[in-house]
Order: structure tokens, then sequence, then C-alpha cells
């Protein structure tokens, strides 16, 4: 056999050996994580509930979900470890404080505008202009010329094609 009757094959091997490192790579990721889980941490299950380390043992968690609710769990039903901020924020709906970054989102867009007109002013404006007409236009408002040239066109249309009938006297 030649080598290039082999490339297809030799290329397919490399795609598998790939997809299955990158695979491997993650599941290792994984395991790092869950084995680094410390008491008083906040998690998220692969089930999405949220709730704090309590106690880490060999292949089992005991989470605190609730006050006075502790749920035991396996280690591999831990989807990740979550960040004291994002768990607060996400579980007792505390947000980081937005006035130490010193930006300020205004809630409209009249900070936008360059001109200090108030916003009435600038709609009169627009006010004065004619509505536009988006509707069709009718038959009737067309131009004589045009219609004139429409008919003639139908008329060298249905010259040139033969008409169809329904079973009449020259059907076989």
């Amino acid at each position: 056999m030649s080598p290039l009757t082999l490339l297809p094959f030799i290329v397919l091997i490399g795609a598998m050996f790939l997809m299955t490192r990158s695979a491997k790579k993650k599941q290792q990721q994984a395991a790092s994580m869950r084995n680094e889980l410390q008491p008083g941490s906040g998690v998220r299950t692969i089930g999405g509930m949220y709730a704090t380390v309590k106690e880490v043992n060999e292949d089992t968690v005991l989470l605190d979900a609730a006050p006075g609710v502790d749920l035991l769990f396996a280690k591999n039903a831990i989807g990740a470890v979550l960040t004291d901020d994002e768990y607060n924020r996400i579980v007792h709906g505390i947000e980081h404080d937005l006035k130490a970054d010193g930006t300020v989102v205004p809630d409209d867009a009249s900070s936008l505008t360059e001109t200090d007109e108030p916003a009435a002013d600038a709609s009169s404006d627009a006010s004065d202009d004619k509505p536009l007409d988006l509707g069709k236009k009718d038959a009737a408002d067309k131009p004589a010329d045009e219609t004139v040239a429409a008919k003639a066109d139908e008329a060298v249309a249905d010259d040139a094609e033969p008409k169809k009938t329904d079973g009449g006297a020259d059907a076989k």
C-alpha cells in the first residue's frame, strides 16, 4: 500500500487521540477541583442546587443547604466551586458595591445627546414632516401611460401562451 492510501486513516487516528486527550484533561481538572473542596466554600451541584460545604470525606460531601438542612452528596455530584462573591450574589442576592467603581450608567438616553434642548422640542420638529404612506398604490393612482403599457404586455403574453381548457372539444 502506498502512504497516500494510509493518510486518511492516520488523520482519523490523530483526531481521535486529540479528542480523548482533551476529555481526559477536563476530567482531571474536575477531579482536582473536587479534591480541593474545603468546609465553608459555596458549591453548585450538577443538579443545580447551591449549598455550603460543611464536611468533606473521601467519597462524599456533607452540604448545608439551609439552616438545619444537611445533605449528603457524592463528590462526583459537585459541579462547580463558587467564589464567595458569586455565591453571595446567587444565594443571598448580595451585590458588591458598584459605587466603588466610580462609573455611573444613566437610566435614560438623554445624556447621550450633545444638545441641551428638551426632548419635547425635538419631537415637535419631527411632527412637522408629512407622514409616510407605506400602503400599496391602486391601479387608479398609476399614470395612464403605465396602465396602457401593462395591458399591452398582458395581451402579448396571452397570445404567446396557449390557453388551458378544462376538457373541451379539442381534448383527446
